[in-house]
């Protein structure tokens, strides 16, 4: 679902004002776990930022009425907000995104999950747009296996040509919005472009039904304690 210029001009305005505030001021104190790069020697590469709910704005900001009003029809619950993340994919970078289920992460059961991803740039084929499998969301968990790839840990591992002939690519302007269910497959390309950015904010926000399958849950965060150890990222 695409939602057109989601925010109010002044709205969107001041929540790119605020993480700009973040990568310049938060993010250098943070630890490897929360801020991602490319390459972590030219800051110009941050490619995904995570657990931002430490920041006084993004606390208050996941609970905006806005985004769960959304959720709350998509899902058709009410919903409980899992946190705000930060998504780039810098200009001239191998960064590309693994075919991957969202809820493969979260294992929620049932999957009464959405993201709603806000574009902060445009957002086109030639920098590296959100690719998503039309249906798949009706079809279950497929199979994951390592991707190698920080940020995305996990990607399909029978990925194929029927799957890419389903693909829908997702053009976006600054200020849309769209919104996936939490077992749509969706994939992205690494941007090619020599100085487009292509950042985007988004939130996770799960119906109050769904409960963590635990045991999935830790055997998903020991696969990726390891890879992160194996990256040699430190918590």
């Amino acid at each position: 679902m695409i939602v057109r210029q989601f925010l109010a001009p002044d709205d969107f305005a001041e929540l790119r004002a605020q993480l700009d505030r973040y990568v310049r001021d938060v993010v250098p104190t943070l630890p490897d776990s929360d801020a991602f790069y490319v390459d972590k020697s030219r800051p110009e590469t941050l490619k995904q930022m995570q657990h931002m709910v430490g920041d006084p704005y993004f606390r208050e900001y996941a609970r905006n009425p806005k985004w769960a009003a959304l959720a709350r029809e998509l899902v058709g619950e009410e919903v409980d907000c899992q946190g705000p993340e930060w998504f780039n994919k810098p200009p001239g970078t191998a960064s590309p995104t693994p075919p991957h289920q969202d809820n493969y992460y979260f294992c929620l059961k049932p999957p009464n999950v959405v993201t709603i991803w806000l574009a902060l740039d445009p957002v086109d084929e030639d920098n590296g747009c959100l690719r998503y499998v039309a249906g798949s969301h009706r079809r279950g968990i497929r199979p994951h296996g390592r991707s190698n790839v920080l940020g995305f840990s996990q990607g399909i591992t029978d990925y194929g040509p029927g799957d890419q002939a389903d693909e829908v690519q997702i053009h976006l302007r600054p200020g849309d919005a769209v919104a996936h269910h939490g077992e749509t497959i969706h994939r992205a390309d690494a941007n090619p472009s020599a100085a487009q950015n292509r950042r985007a904010f988004a939130m996770v926000l799960r119906g109050v039904s769904a409960r963590r399958d635990e045991e999935a849950f830790a055997r998903y965060m020991a696969a990726l304690k390891q890879q992160h150890q194996q990256m040699g990222l430190k918590a």
